[in-house]
């Protein structure tokens, strides 16, 4: 950096007329803001006068054999320097900074300091103690090697306060960083975590997202269709008639199902009916071809009896038939034995249809 001294440059030697002594404007390069001329004449560095305009006719400005521009504002000069860790691979890097102003720019100019970091620099060397701070510490210890760096500098700075002639130097503060490769695989690490805390953050949100959808699902189409509404993603009319719709396909299931089941229902009594009849005349038939003299009217109204009281078609046929055939005596000595072993003297009369079989 070019600091404090911003150029120099080496004048030709000045022309005098009988008339004037002075030099050519142009010789002289254009000061800019914040510096000052500092001439050299013979063997002595003058500075001049600050605050007034330039004088082409100034004893120095003719005399001089060269010219520096010196910068006197304060700056902020930041200088670094390499500190070793626990592996011989790994280094520190620790920056010093420290506030600069140029007091006497005569002995600046003399002194030739374009760049006032060569001389921190050498500084900063000057503390032998100060690799020992950082040597016992791995790399990634960086945190605790800056704290202890900082509070080391800050001690050495009051013991051995920097020195640079013409120049007030004052200590601000010291950092240590880490290497260029650990601070990029650091920055690798820290986009990839933030990477997977998004990814995993978009999956919690879609796992609730859906966990939502479906228990809205779960309360009906109605309160989606509601909730579709209310977000203005669904038409009331096309809600209003599709749920007409729905409804009316739902009753005419209804009635088909409830008159398919009275179907089957009838059909089921007429197929019992049916059957019932079948095992009577069965049953009238059986007993007409009987040994034993038989009452078919006591035998017909129980029957009837015990089946509901309902009579059919070919039911009457029978009995009609069974009247036909004269009931005979029932044989002397016998008696009817009922289910529960009495014995019936009459010998005609059927007290359930176990009887009927012998």
């Amino acid at each position: 950096m070019n600091y404090p001294v911003i150029a120099e440059h080496i004048l030709p030697t000045a022309q005098s007329a009988w008339w004037s002594r002075r030099r050519r404007r142009d010789d002289v390069p254009h000061l800019p803001p914040g510096a000052v001329y500092v001439f050299r004449v013979g063997g002595s560095y003058r500075l001049f006068p600050e605050g007034m305009v330039f004088d082409p006719s100034h004893p120095d400005v003719f005399d001089a054999s060269s010219v520096s521009l010196v910068d006197t504002r304060a700056r902020l000069v930041e200088v670094q320097r390499t500190l070793p860790s626990v592996s011989e691979a790994d280094k520190f890097t620790l920056r010093a900074s420290f506030t600069c102003q140029v007091t006497d720019p005569t002995v600046i100019a003399r002194q030739g300091i374009i760049d006032v970091t060569v001389p921190l620099r050498a500084y900063l060397m000057g503390d032998g103690d100060l690799p020992r701070v950082s040597a016992g510490h791995r790399v990634e210890e960086v945190n605790a090697v800056r704290t202890e760096v900082n509070h080391r500098m800050t001690a050495y700075s009051v013991i051995v306060p920097p020195r640079v002639a013409g120049m007030s130097v004052e200590f601000v503060s010291a950092e240590a960083h880490a290497s260029d490769d650990l601070r990029d695989w650091e920055q690798k690490l820290r986009d990839e975590r933030r990477s997977w805390e998004l990814q995993r953050g978009q999956r919690d949100f879609e796992t609730q997202d859906a966990l939502r959808i479906a228990e809205l699902l779960s309360q009906g189409s109605d309160h989606v269709d509601a909730f579709g509404i209310a977000r203005k993603e669904i038409d009331v009319i096309e809600a209003a008639a599709r749920i007409h719709r729905t409804t009316e396909k739902n009753s005419a299931r209804r009635h088909e199902a409830e008159t398919s089941d009275r179907d089957h229902a009838q059909a089921r009594e007429m197929t019992e009916a049916q059957m019932r009849r079948d095992m009577l005349l069965t049953l009238l038939r059986q007993m007409g071809g009987s040994e034993y003299g038989v009452d078919y009217h006591q035998v017909l109204e129980q029957v009837l009896r015990e089946t509901g009281g309902q009579s059919a078609s070919g039911v009457g046929t029978a009995a009609d038939t069974a009247r036909m055939v004269e009931p005979g005596p029932a044989r002397p000595g016998r008696m009817e034995t009922g289910r529960d072993g009495s014995r019936d003297p009459q010998g005609g009369f059927v007290k359930d249809e176990g009887d009927l079989v012998d």
